[in-house]
């Protein structure tokens, strides 16, 4: 690579570091804004609109109905999510990848046409609008994600482990649960942590899909109609500054399994 060509580089880089967290830095400071509207010149900072936030008993309301969402699906899609990457990994059979094709079609159909199939699908098995339907809608929309990840890790794992527990007379239920499953234990936190973050920062399903209780991006957009105001900075803020550390737990975490396997 020659000296102009990693300038270049270079150059296009910082561009791009420039282009993704300009707004992010702008939607923070906006946030410390002594006014009602959002723009400059900032003549005074203040912090009551962070303080405001949690002692708005809706917006806490609707974070933790936004967190038991997410908490709920991600567990769903962790389950349904590794067995069907448990079936779909070591077997051999015909039409599987039909089935693997079928598995991750709920990640690649836009969201609108998810959104709307899946509300009729909830009215269909008598399921009203609400926290069962949006938990319906996202575990569908995030299995295949963990299965995708689980079975990458799957295809890592020595196969002599597996006999050797079988020669120890495991069957294959107590072999997955002692050996598969530990050892698929980063790659689960991963797919979690994705999920969680998926569902929590889902707009498009949870307004299809949801009752009268919104969840927080809905919240937003119905906040957003009424105009632009530092309260949105401020709530946005908080949850770029939850979902940056709980990303950084995850990869430490993993980083941690990794290093001990």
């Amino acid at each position: 690579m020659t000296r102009h060509t990693r300038i270049l580089m270079s150059v296009i880089y910082w561009a791009f570091v420039v282009y993704l967290f300009v707004p992010l830095v702008l939607m923070v400071v906006m946030g410390f804004k002594d006014s009602k509207f959002i723009g400059f010149p900032i003549r005074a900072w203040t912090m009551e609109w962070y303080t405001g936030v949690f002692q708005d008993g809706q917006v806490l309301g609707v974070f933790a109905f936004s967190m038991a969402i997410a908490l709920a699906s991600t567990f769903l899609s962790l389950v349904i999510g590794t067995w069907v990457a448990a079936f779909l990994g070591p077997n051999n059979f015909r039409g599987k990848l039909i089935v693997f094709a079928v598995t991750c079609l709920p990640a690649v159909i836009p969201g609108i046409i998810s959104a709307i199939s899946l509300r009729i699908f909830a009215r269909f098995l008598s399921i009203e609008p609400g926290m069962m339907a949006i938990i319906l809608g996202h575990t569908v929309h995030n299995v295949p994600f963990v299965a995708l990840v689980v079975m990458a890790r799957l295809a890592t794992l020595p196969k002599s482990q597996i006999e050797a527990a079988q020669d120890l007379g495991a069957d294959s239920m107590v072999a997955f649960f002692r050996i598969t499953l530990p050892y698929l234990k980063p790659a689960l936190i991963g797919a979690g942590i994705f999920c969680m973050l998926l569902s929590f920062d889902d707009f498009v399903r949870a307004f299809f899909l949801g009752g009268y209780e919104p969840t927080l991006p809905v919240l937003i957009f119905a906040k957003l109609r009424s105009g632009m105001s530092p309260e949105i900075n401020a709530i946005s803020t908080i949850v770029l500054i939850l979902t940056a550390v709980l990303g950084l737990w995850a990869e430490r975490s993993m980083r941690r399994m990794n290093k001990g396997a």
